[in-house]
Order: structure tokens, then sequence, then C-alpha cells
């Protein structure tokens, strides 16, 4: 089983926006601000020092955030790498609607593949 950080979104740059709120909530724990959850900014270089973006990217290193090809690619590479035959997935958005619509792009790229349907997935 492996655990992987996936926004998914119709296009790229959406998935992006929405993961600032996990790039933030990876800020404030290095700042010592733990909280709830932020919404999305446009410019998440704004938010952050050059030294937090650093340390949060590589916390999200291999996290998959796109549009449902980059999705795709990023899951296929993901499991030829791991040979994982199970996933545990975290899409960390801030509106639950774009939360529940991450999850259903993922099912859809999962299913695809001729799997079953996600019945364990948690929104």
């Amino acid at each position: 089983m492996v655990g992987v950080n996936i926004i998914a979104a119709d296009t790229d740059r959406e998935a992006k926006r929405l993961a600032t709120t996990q790039q933030m909530s990876f800020t404030n724990m290095f700042r010592g601000k733990r909280g709830l959850s932020q919404p999305p900014i446009d410019d998440i270089e704004t938010y952050w020092s050059p030294v937090e973006k650093v340390q949060a990217m590589q916390m999200l290193a291999r996290s998959i955030v796109g549009s449902t090809d980059t999705v795709r690619t990023g899951l296929a590479a993901l499991l030829a790498e791991t040979g994982a035959d199970e996933l545990m997935i975290v899409s960390d958005v801030y509106d639950h609607g774009a939360r529940l619509h991450s999850y259903e792009l993922i099912a859809a790229v999962h299913a695809e593949n001729g799997n079953p349907s996600m019945v364990d997935a948690v929104a």
C-alpha cells in the first residue's frame, strides 16, 4: 500500500491553485502556526519565503496535482515505480465540493484502467 497526495481538477492550473491550501498548511507548520485549512490563493509565491518553499516542496514532492491527464501520468509512474496494488489517497482541498470533484476525477482515472470502483474512498 502506498499513500499519496492527489489533487485533481478540470485543468492543471485549477488543481495547482487548489493545492495552495496544502502548501500553506505545510508552511504554517514550519512557522509553528498549525490551524485549520485555509482557502486557496492565486499566488503561493507571495505567501512563503524561498526557504519555506524548498521545505514544503520537499515534503510534497511525491504529490500528483493536475488535470485527469496529469493524474493519469502521475499515477502510472507511481505504480510502475512502487508496484503498489493498493493506494491510500489524500486530496487536501479546502472547498468540499471541489474536494469531492477531485475524488470523482481520480476515481474516473482509476476506472479507465479497468479497476473496480473505489469503495473505500473517504471525502
